[in-house]
């Protein structure tokens, strides 16, 4: 019985080392693996299962991409410009053996590797440029930041600077100088505005001239038209008048000739002409012989008439 117990209890005690040496790797995640104190291997994602006593994991490494916030870091500018400027590194593991073995304490690295950089960059740009050039600085450092860490089996994959914290006096400077830039830029604004107002005004000025004109020329123009078409109308009815006279005295003389008047009778009506001529206010007149005969023989008659008058009376 007792010879039965011992094999029993190096059995469990095999299965415990067996099972108790069983490794799972998750995703993302990779093993470095030491036997007697030397690099062995590294495990990826899955069931793996070590040496007791002999292998022994080193260190458990994440594949995932890691973000580091280190604090604000002085550095000086160009011009002499102390200033605080924190950065945010993006990085991610991609050999865990040189992770392992390549630095001590690798974070703590980048940090230092960081602040040193961005010395270094800064150093070479003016507090303006400093302020404008985020891009330029996140570019430079994460190229040199990338090439550094490579022996450590580090990726990094971007840098941001996070804030650049100038002093108070350059603050209080910079917020003049904002507010300055503001107040001219609205004085420049309201310029534009009153000088477009005017042009506006002015140019409704000129299309109202140039309209009242227009207006101006058509209304004499049609009055012109007006007047002249008057005129034509008045034109026309003594036209018309002339012409109607005309046709009234020739169809008289038509009838006088067709009614053959005597001599005599001509005579009168050409003494009774004359009288209506004398009867103006012309001061020479001009007397036919005709109507000088005629005149006579009206004087010859008078007189004769007056003496048979004379002699009825008495």
């Amino acid at each position: 019985m007792f010879g039965l117990i011992i094999p029993m209890l190096l059995i469990i005690i095999a299965i415990l080392l067996v099972v108790s040496n069983i490794r799972i790797v998750p995703q993302a995640h990779a093993y470095v693996i030491e036997r007697l104190g030397a690099y062995q291997g590294t495990w990826q994602v899955g069931l793996h299962v070590k040496i007791p006593l002999i292998d022994r994991v080193a260190k458990k490494v994440s594949l995932k991409e890691r973000v580091v916030d280190f604090p604000p870091q002085p550095v000086i500018t160009k011009d002499n410009v102390t200033m605080q400027i924190d950065t945010v590194v993006y990085f991610q593991i991609t050999d865990p053996k040189l992770y392992t073995y390549g630095v001590d304490n690798p974070i703590a690295a980048i940090e230092n590797l960081t602040a040193t950089t961005l010395r270094n960059i800064i150093g070479e740009l003016e507090l303006d440029e400093t302020l404008t050039s985020r891009d330029i600085i996140n570019t430079k450092m994460r190229s040199i930041l990338d090439e550094a860490t490579d022996p450590w089996g580090i990726k990094v994959n971007r840098v941001e600077v996070k804030n650049i914290i100038p002093p108070q006096d350059i603050q209080e400077a910079m917020e003049k100088q904002m507010r300055a830039e503001r107040e001219r830029r609205e004085a420049i604004l309201r310029a534009e505005g009153e000088k477009k107002s005017a042009v506006l005004r002015a140019e409704g000025k000129k299309e109202s001239a140039i309209l009242e004109a227009e207006a101006e020329k058509q209304a004499a123009i049609l009055r012109a038209e007006a007047t002249k078409e008057a005129a034509i109308r008045e034109a026309e009815g003594k036209a018309e008048a002339i012409l109607k006279v005309q046709k009234a005295t020739a169809e008289g003389l038509k009838m006088l000739n067709e009614a053959s008047p005597s001599k005599e009778v001509i005579s009168i009506k050409s003494l009774e002409a004359f009288a209506k001529a004398a009867d103006g206010k012309a001061t020479k007149i001009i007397i036919p012989s005709e109507i000088q005969s005629l005149a006579g023989l009206a004087t010859s008659m008078s007189e004769i008439v007056k003496n048979e008058e004379k002699e009825v009376e008495a």
